[in-house]
């Protein structure tokens, strides 16, 4: 099965091409090139959009535009192409990493973590050498190592919530346009009141 994985949640996009759990080719780039990414994925794999079976999206939580950018995509290939998706919680994607505990940046002085819930770092309870990953873990690494956890350098690749990741969870496939957001607290952007 050759399955095509991309999340773009957080501050920065990953893609990946997997067949039969065989990584082809992987990239780290921002959710407006994502597209891009796909096609140079499938051009150094010899492959087509053609050849695909499904695809695999991230659904945050995370950046709300660009989650939401993420899951357009998702549905707009999976509608021409008449493809299946899954989709894979970001945070989900990164606690795949062994003994690994997720930290994405919620913005506001809040992260997202497994639950998924939204927490200030101060309030997080850590186990004394707990390894957490991700950027809110980079963000805010002074707190969690203050809490006694285990924070990797900053450029460490193991903060990236790479695709081969999600597409290694995905084990049920449907219609792209089931899938939703995963949203743990209202958008920032609010409605215009009718006044």
């Amino acid at each position: 099965m050759l399955l095509l994985a991309f999340d773009t949640a957080t501050d920065v996009a990953t893609s990946a091409l997997v067949e039969d759990g065989r990584v082809l080719g992987e990239r780290v780039s921002l959710a407006r090139t994502v597209l891009e990414d796909v096609d140079a994925l499938l051009r150094d794999a010899h492959a087509t959009p053609a050849d695909l079976d499904a695809l695999v999206v991230g659904t945050g939580p995370g950046s709300f535009t660009s989650t939401r950018i993420g899951l357009a995509l998702a549905q707009g290939l999976a509608l021409a192409l008449d493809l299946p998706a899954a989709g894979i919680s970001t945070v989900d994607a990164l606690a795949a990493r062994d003994g690994a505990y997720p930290v994405v940046d919620a913005r506001r002085r809040e992260v997202f973590v497994l639950g998924p819930h939204v927490a200030a770092p101060d309030d997080l309870e850590l186990e004394p050498g707990t390894t957490c990953i991700g950027n809110g873990a980079v963000r805010y690494r002074s707190t969690l190592e203050g809490k006694g956890a285990h924070v990797p350098p900053d450029d460490d690749e193991i903060h990236l919530p790479h695709a081969r990741l999600h597409a290694a969870l995905a084990r049920e496939f449907g219609p792209a346009e089931a899938l939703t957001p995963l949203y743990v607290r209202s958008p920032d952007a609010k409605a215009p009141s009718s006044a």
